[in-house]
């Protein structure tokens, strides 16, 4: 069964946590998820993989945050995983999907788990 990261190149947890499954010898699919970011289903099914609800997985940090005023408490779930569809930049990296389970890498050892 292959595994999937939603990579960011750029993100020194992201790149740690792909050398890692590698250094394992697992070669995952590598989606850089903000060139191809997932679509609103797939974010879905990660999000119910990580038992999670979408701000759990979103980046406060990120100035869409705030500027969407995604914290406002008014946006339906689908509004919120739209917008991150939309503003990919929201989503916390790395996730690492395997079968029927995901994981957030952060700290990288996290996704171990799920093998």
């Amino acid at each position: 069964m292959t595994a999937t990261i939603y990579h960011n190149p750029r993100c020194s947890k992201s790149r740690a946590t792909l050398a890692l499954l590698e250094d394992r010898g697992l070669q995952p699919v590598v989606i850089d998820y903000l060139k191809t970011p997932p679509s609103a289903a797939e974010l879905d099914r990660i999000l119910s993989l990580l038992h999670m609800e979408p701000l759990e997985l979103m980046r406060k940090g990120e100035e869409a945050f705030k500027a969407l005023g995604l914290d406002d408490g008014t946006k339906s779930r689908d509004d919120l995983i739209q917008a991150m569809v939309d503003n990919p930049a929201l989503i916390e990296r790395p996730i690492v999907v395997h079968g029927a389970k995901a994981a957030i890498g952060r700290p990288p050892e996290s996704v171990l788990g799920i093998f």
